[in-house]
């Protein structure tokens, strides 16, 4: 029973903060362990957690810290707030179970999600991914510096960034991952990442979102020019462009969901090939099209070191984290 499912998307996803959190207080668990690992300091009890666009604002950090989830990843954050895209921005299919949308980075800006993210770190341990965005106004010349001004506030309360330049809903972004501009950006990144860790005496990892829609050679390059930026790891990935879906959907925004499966693992066996030796020191996170928990334990099998789910929840409901857990008990013999 998904009486959300009833709704219009757009009312469904406005109510769903209200759902979530009053399943959380009537479904409250320990967060379960199971393939327990350390990455960089930071220690997952399990590797299933919330992808970036759910959480945009850090306003639901108890919840996920509630129903299982192994880590949480907030954002995308902007350094100033902005309002989504103009227009219609959600929609979804239950036949092809899929969502689209064409948000663009509304968020409350960093000063608000800060706060947020401190105040729930205050008392508990969940790993805490912090997605980093550009406001739309700035310029990809200037990109980096909104960039490194997210990582400079968030760098006392965040585990580790991810860097989203694979969104498909803020015009021309996905052009810094391109060859001709990746470097440039890149470079002051890993400037800024080895001052704050000069600064501060720790380190906070920085991880890579990358979209689908690459193709394999410049999945390869993006690695390679990550490499030399010493790039973390990776999350593979973003939403798509292509239209595969019985349901017409328009040809911007972003496809999520199950039609996003093949191509999200397409590229996490191309990521994972193409850095060989280097595979072990960086983490590898998969995320779009993970429906049912057979598709969490493949993702894993695949070399993924942790998964994510967005869709799912629609499909599936808040659930889902406690019900993987009792199934890899299950297979384990627990």
């Amino acid at each position: 029973m998904k009486p959300w499912l009833v709704l219009p998307a757009q009312i469904a996803h406005d109510l769903s903060p209200i759902g979530l959190k009053l399943y959380s207080l009537l479904n409250e668990i320990p967060t379960p362990a199971w393939k327990s690992f350390v990455w960089e300091s930071i220690v997952f009890k399990n590797r299933l957690g919330i992808a970036g666009g759910v959480d945009k604002n850090g306003e639901l950090l108890d919840v996920w810290n509630s129903i299982g989830c192994g880590f949480a990843e907030i954002g995308t954050v902007t350094p100033e707030p902005q309002e989504p895209n103009p227009g219609k921005i959600l929609d979804r299919s239950l036949k092809d179970f899929a969502l689209w949308n064409q948000m663009g980075f509304p968020s409350a800006g960093a000063d608000d999600v800060f706060f947020n993210i401190r105040n729930f770190k205050m008392t508990s341990s969940l790993p805490v991914f912090v997605n980093i965005g550009k406001n739309r106004q700035t310029s990809n010349e200037n990109a980096h510096q909104d960039y490194t001004r997210l990582l400079q506030r968030f760098y006392s309360v965040a585990d580790a960034f991810v860097v989203n330049i694979s969104s498909p809903n803020t015009k021309g972004l996905r052009e810094l991952a391109q060859a001709k501009n990746l470097e440039a950006f890149l470079n002051p990144l890993q400037i800024a990442q080895r001052n704050l860790y000069e600064q501060h005496g720790f380190k906070k990892p920085v991880v890579l979102k990358l979209s689908p829609d690459l193709e394999s050679d410049d999945f390869k390059n993006i690695i390679d020019t990550s490499l030399k930026n010493k790039i973390d790891g990776f999350v593979l990935t973003n939403t798509t462009l292509s239209r595969t879906t019985e349901k017409s959907f328009p040809p911007t925004g972003g496809v999520s969901g199950k039609p996003l499966q093949d191509l999200s693992k397409k590229a996490l066996q191309i990521v994972c090939s193409h850095l060989g030796s280097e595979k072990h020191k960086k983490l590898i996170i998969s995320v779009g099209g993970v429906m049912t928990a057979e598709d969490v334990f493949e993702r894993i099998d695949l070399g993924a070191d942790l998964v994510e789910v967005y869709t799912t929840l629609i499909f599936q409901g808040p659930g889902f984290f406690k019900g993987v857990a009792q199934k890899i008990h299950g297979k384990n013999g627990k």
